[in-house]
């Protein structure tokens, strides 16, 4: 992991391993209270948030569509940014009208006219804020509103709606994505590093227990899939994931899986990110942190081998042959 010094807003990582870990040159300055809170609630694996883009309607039709997706038809309340609570048939329309979404659309239209090979920019971006299973949904949309306000509030229109009808409590948060003053909102990679961080903020204030840590430093290495996949494969049509299992079973049989490009890059992300946790663990022993250092050591011993998707479906199949090999030893005893 390159040197890097710990500043969200920057778009750097929440957690910098080699900025905990080490000192400079006659540095003498000790961990901060917030750092070593961050470090324990990662090492004590603390449910993570999750803050993710999925998508966004560069039409005035889709954005219709998405709200009345979210809402279930008018069955769901709609939360607005002036606090109204809207829940009934056709309030989907009442707000692309109030938004202006269709005068955007025309414009972000004619910015691109002679130019095929762009698309109209986004009209609103569909934010999903989610946390696992058992969390209390109602503190989920206080912090998702909280969210919301400190970083919508009179510049960007916005809309949020809970859900409750999978394990894991969400809000889906739809924002306009060109301000009342005609600023155009650019979701990057530290913009989203910068929400996980205070949603994870406000739900602690909401007494539940949330870190935001990036996926590497948790040596974790399964990758989120895009909503089309998951849902694909929760509803057992997707093809993509069926045809690799079949390609990775036809390499097992024949007693060879293909290595993947980008194992090396992740193997070599590994041996960096266990680097720094040991020098963090040295930096909290030096501290007199003795408790916290032991946890952090035992934390990096406990890391899960890095495995590629192709990797882990090949363990699950021999995980099921082996299963069924035991099974019928003790079916024929």
């Amino acid at each position: 992991m390159a040197k890097r010094t710990i500043s969200v807003r920057e778009g750097r990582p929440l957690l910098d391993l080699v900025s905990y870990g080490r000192r400079g040159p006659g540095q003498t300055d000790r961990l901060s209270p917030v750092q070593i809170e961050h470090i324990a609630r990662t090492v004590r694996r603390v449910p993570e948030v999750m803050v993710k883009v999925s998508g966004g309607g560069n039409s005035a039709k889709a954005v219709l569509a998405h709200f009345k997706y979210i809402d279930r038809r008018g069955d769901l309340e709609i939360e607005t940014d002036d606090g109204e609570q809207l829940k009934e048939k056709g309030v989907e329309k009442g707000l692309i009208e109030e938004w202006d979404l269709v005068t955007d659309a025309a414009d972000s239209e004619s910015l691109y006219e002679g130019n095929p090979g762009r698309k109209p920019g986004k009209l609103v971006h569909n934010i999903v804020l989610s946390m696992p299973s058992g969390t209390a949904p109602a503190r989920v949309l206080a912090a998702s509103r909280a969210l919301a306000r400190e970083q919508f509030a009179l510049k960007h229109r916005y809309a949020m709606v809970l859900h409750t009808d999978q394990p894991h409590p969400h809000v889906h948060l739809v924002v306009k994505a060109v301000s009342e003053r005609g600023q155009r909102l650019n979701v990057r990679k530290a913009t989203l590093r910068e929400w996980r961080h205070e949603f994870a903020r406000h739900l602690r204030e909401q007494g539940i227990e949330a870190n935001a840590t990036e996926r590497a430093v948790r040596g974790e290495t399964k990758a989120h899939k895009p909503n089309r996949i998951y849902r694909a494969e929760r509803g057992g049509r997707s093809t993509l994931m069926r045809d690799r299992v079949k390609a990775v079973a036809g390499e097992l049989l024949k007693g060879h899986l293909r290595d993947e490009a980008g194992k090396t890059k992740m193997v070599q992300t590994r041996v960096q990110v266990e680097r720094g946790w040991r020098a963090v663990r040295d930096r909290l022993v030096s501290e007199g942190q003795l408790a916290l250092a032991a946890a952090v050591g035992r934390f990096a011993d406990r890391m899960p081998r890095p495995r590629t998707d192709r990797e882990r479906i090949a363990d699950e199949l021999l995980e099921r042959v082996h299963r069924r090999r035991d099974l019928e030893q003790r079916l024929t005893r």
